[in-house]
């Protein structure tokens, strides 16, 4: 099969031929059908985040069931699926108590000493975040995808398997924001624009979306967004304490920056919480002033929405459906795999949302 291999950091990814392995008991073979392009998969390119080479990349995909093994019982060929990377064993103290987005069994991989599941003639080939869905076939546990109605169309439900259900989730479990609440979102991507849809599902009395581009402002309100703060013309902690009146119940930092983070912090009124969902750079440290604590702020990560995706991602189809959650909007472009190098340039420039690769065009 074809796929898209990093082999060194800070080079362009290579379309080479991969061989993929047959389902174990517990493994499912998909069909890629379409791959969003997320700005995770920029930080181990870039090496901001290490991962074993040579990898084959991607995480936010949707495809097809082509085959399952012995003991899966979730899905069955013919299914349409979205995969999601924080793939859970089911049993471990975090899936057991409700945190299956933490779980980090090794049971949802192969051993050392088993096949690998990508491989070339050189060797074995590391599955990227237990999904490496740059690649026209994926084999994952079966605790890594989940079936959805077939009435979805899967170039938008490939937009759920990261980026969308990392904002929305955010905002439903990591902050639980209730109807009435206040609600700052710092950057405009795809992860910041799903939090502030997320807020504007879950009865948020005010959103104010915050970037430093102000082409953003008309997208950010389409979301939900009531308010916009450019800023690269104004000190936008100043502006949203002001506009707010002492602050936000709730901030959510989308971008993965010291500075960003910092000012989520700062934006939060008395009792409020910060919630980080980008994804700051290994070896970068965090700056708040210690006396802010007494005023019981608090400051939270966020991974992957705490989602319980086996559950949280057919009522996010189905919330798309109803024209509730908005994801047309979020396709810039639709590009072929041999196109992805380009995607992530135009991502660096900070103007497109999402390029999403549709393995059948």
């Amino acid at each position: 099969m074809k796929a898209a291999v990093l082999r060194e950091v800070r080079t362009p990814l290579q379309i080479e031929n991969v061989s993929i392995g047959k389902p174990g008991p517990h493994e499912v073979l998909i069909r890629t059908v379409a791959a969003g392009v997320c700005h995770s998969d920029l930080h181990f390119i870039e090496g901001s985040y290490p991962t074993v080479l040579p990898a084959v990349l991607g995480h936010e995909s949707a495809g097809i069931v082509e085959q399952i093994g012995s003991e899966v019982r979730t899905v069955k060929v013919g299914d349409h699926v979205i995969t999601c990377l924080s793939a859970f064993c089911g049993h471990c103290e975090f899936c057991l108590t409700g945190h299956m987005s933490l779980c980090t069994s090794p049971e949802t991989k192969r051993d050392a000493d088993e096949e690998p599941r990508l491989s070339q003639p050189t060797g074995p080939m590391t599955q990227y975040l237990n999904l490496s869905s740059f690649a026209e076939m994926m084999l994952i546990h079966e605790h890594a995808c989940v079936a959805i109605r077939k009435d979805m169309p899967l170039d938008r439900a490939a937009l759920i398997g990261c980026g969308v259900l990392t904002g929305v989730c955010s905002v439903f479990h990591t902050a639980n924001v209730r109807p009435g609440d206040t609600v700052a979102v710092i950057g405009c991507g795809g992860v910041g624009l799903a939090a502030i849809n997320g807020a504007a599902i879950a009865g948020a009395s005010r959103i104010i979306a915050v970037d430093m581009s102000p082409s953003k402002d008309n997208m950010a309100r389409h979301f939900g967004a009531t308010d916009f703060v450019c800023a690269a013309d104004a000190d936008a902690v100043k502006t949203v304490l002001e506009m707010t009146k002492g602050g936000v119940q709730h901030s959510f930092e989308a971008v993965g920056l010291k500075k960003t983070t910092e000012q989520a912090f700062g934006m939060l009124r008395r009792g409020g919480t910060a919630n980080i969902i980008g994804m700051i750079p290994i070896g970068q440290t965090i700056e708040l002033p210690g006396y802010a604590f007494l005023g019981e702020k608090k400051l939270q990560g966020s991974l992957m929405g705490s989602n319980h995706f086996p559950v949280d991602m057919p009522k996010l189809v189905d919330m798309y459906l109803a024209g509730k959650l908005k994801l047309d909007e979020m396709i810039s472009r639709r590009i072929k795999l041999e196109e992805i190098n380009d995607a992530f340039t135009e991502m660096k420039t900070g103007q497109i949302a999402r390029s999403v690769i549709m393995f059948d065009a």
